[in-house]
């Protein structure tokens, strides 16, 4: 049993490695050019009058400046 979680636990840190190195190599730049483009996609449909739709494009902001801060992160201490 405990080489079956070691296994799994494995394979995670494999994953994990492969998707922090591919990820890594995205600009931080680009996390918060998309985020503000999503401010912006926001702002416009609010003014269209499409407000739920508005409100939805919105919550897209802080997962986008979310995903920079880890992004920065991962380049600057690197992974486990």
């Amino acid at each position: 049993m405990e080489n079956l979680e070691k296994n799994v636990h494995a394979k995670e840190g494999e994953m994990t490695k492969e998707i922090e190195s591919k990820t890594a190599q995205v600009p931080s730049k680009v996390y918060l050019c998309v985020a503000l483009t999503a401010m912006a996609a926001s702002a416009t449909l609010k003014c269209m009058g499409h407000k739920h739709t508005a409100l939805f494009v919105g919550q897209w902001v802080a997962p986008f400046l979310l995903f920079g801060i880890y992004n920065k992160i991962v380049k600057t201490q690197g992974h486990d």
